[in-house]
């Protein structure tokens, strides 16, 4: 590693960086030292990032990028973060960052904390029989997941970088050889469900306090110093889970794996693994190929995360009055439903509705939905590109060039009809506005994603990925 003196000369190496995990003690962290790589090329830097840590992008060559996170010189310990969690519905106590540590800690120019976070960094105690690699179609795919989410309108996490490593991989689920990368995750915390359910699983009730009041402490700071501020952490927790969740069902998003150590105490959607957009709208779409049962299905998402939260209360009860933790969880199925619905609204250009009028033009939208079986995508961006405000006055013409008809889209059209009659003639283009701006006609469907990985793989190619980031970037 280089000296200390040069290291400060890379302004990602010398950011102002906390040791405010390593502050909870040795228990919760193993130090680790990062993989040795043979090749180090910058495939992705996400600029929008750098000037939230008070960086101008102009000012951070692509060597920064490498030296920092792909050599991973570093002025600070790497943590591999220890964790359990239920996977699949069955706990396994063998869990713990196999192929990734926390890099460091930073202020946004907000003063919020935020972690960088490696995937794909080497093996660690954790690993167990695993290389600690990420595939770089892998770490494509999360790139993608994250910025597509991020815009459109989800708690996420983001890459901030992702470096092709020169390494060969063998995996059962891409066709092998396949290379490598590694990749940085900006995330507001890595704290999982799973890391609490750790420290209950080892009867430490001294480390389960710690923990608890480190969180309140960083990441729900309004309420650090009251009386209640556990039964507030909680209930806050429960309802940042049910909008999330809210967010993906809205966005058409199929996480594919809830486990509870993919489930952020700071209420964040993160780790994109086998996820997918759905094509269209069937509750019973499953992302993972191995989810035989339909476990984490698209439909069944918002109940798993409350089933998490529940299941979370298992390592709080032994701090909290469970008392307290039942009035928090009775909060999530009415916050999950108001965003929802009114995500929902706004997909259809509208941000108020009469409740019994929104609510039967949105069970009309997703009965069209599951029986014409168009796209869900396509269908709110068609909505969009043809809007006019002649709709309001012939229910007829409202999607009269799109290739579905018959009595449930006659329904549909009237109440769609009838909400914009609810809207003044001069706020029509408010609608419009609207629709535009909230589907936005690229979708991150699988065939997209793989038309952009054939010419990386084929040719070495880059272009078509850079133009797709800029597509969703831009809500083209």
């Amino acid at each position: 590693m280089p000296p200390i003196s040069e290291l400060t000369q890379n302004p990602l190496v010398s950011l102002p960086y906390e040791s405010v995990f390593a502050s909870l003690g040795e228990q919760f962290s193993e130090v680790v030292t990062a993989a040795d790589f043979p090749r180090h090329e910058l495939r992705f830097r996400n600029d929008d990032l750098l000037p939230q840590l008070g960086l101008d992008p102009a000012q951070v060559e692509d060597q920064d990028f490498i030296e920092a996170f792909g050599q991973f010189h570093s002025t600070q310990p790497l943590q591999a973060m220890c964790y359990h969690g239920y996977q699949f519905g069955q706990y396994n106590p063998h869990l713990g960052d196999g192929r990734g540590f926390l890099y460091g800690q930073v202020r946004s120019k907000e003063g919020e904390l935020y972690d960088l976070g490696t995937k794909g960094s080497g093996r660690t105690p954790f690993s167990r029989q695993a290389d600690g690699r990420l595939t770089l179609k892998g770490g494509v795919r999360e790139v993608l997941a994250a910025e597509a989410l991020y815009q459109l309108g989800v708690k996420t996490s983001r890459c901030l970088s992702l470096i092709e490593t020169g390494e060969s991989l063998y995996r059962g689920d891409e066709p092998s050889p396949t290379r490598s990368s590694v990749m940085v995750r900006f995330q507001r915390s890595h704290i999982r469900f799973g890391t609490f359910e750790r420290v209950y699983y080892l009867q430490r009730r001294d480390l389960l306090e710690k923990l608890l009041d480190h969180t309140i402490e960083h990441y729900y700071g309004e309420y650090w110093g009251k009386a209640e501020a556990r039964p507030l952490f909680y209930a806050d927790l429960v309802q940042r889970v049910a909008r999330l969740a809210a967010q993906w069902m809205a966005a058409g998003f199929c996480h594919a794996v809830l486990n509870t150590d993919n489930m952020a105490i700071a209420g964040e959607s993160f780790d994109y693994g086998p996820y997918a957009f759905i094509p269209t709208y069937d509750p019973k779409f499953t992302a993972a190929y191995f989810d035989y049962s339909g476990r984490y299905c698209y439909g069944n998402q918002p109940g798993i995360c409350e089933l998490n939260l529940e299941m979370l209360q298992q390592p709080l009860a032994m701090v909290m009055d469970r008392r307290d933790l039942a009035t928090g969880l009775a909060g999530y199925g009415a916050e999950y439903t108001r965003t929802y619905r009114d995500l929902m609204w706004k997909k259809l250009g509208f941000v108020a509705l009469p409740e019994e009028l929104g609510n039967d033009l949105l069970t009309a939208t997703l009965d069209l939905l599951q029986e014409t079986k168009t796209g869900y995508h396509d269908f709110f961006y068609q909505l969009a590109a043809q809007f006019n405000h002649g709709w309001r006055s012939h229910p007829e013409t409202i999607l009269e060039n799109s290739d579905f008809a018959g009595s449930v889209l006659e329904e549909w059209q009237s109440l769609y009809q009838r909400a914009l009659q609810e809207v003044p003639e001069d706020g029509l283009k408010e609608i419009g506005d609207r629709l535009t701006a909230q589907n936005p006609k690229t979708a991150l469907l699988r065939p997209v994603i793989e038309s952009i990985w054939e010419p990386i793989i084929a040719e070495d190619n880059w272009q078509p990925f850079n133009d797709l980031l800029n597509a969703i970037r831009q809500k083209q």
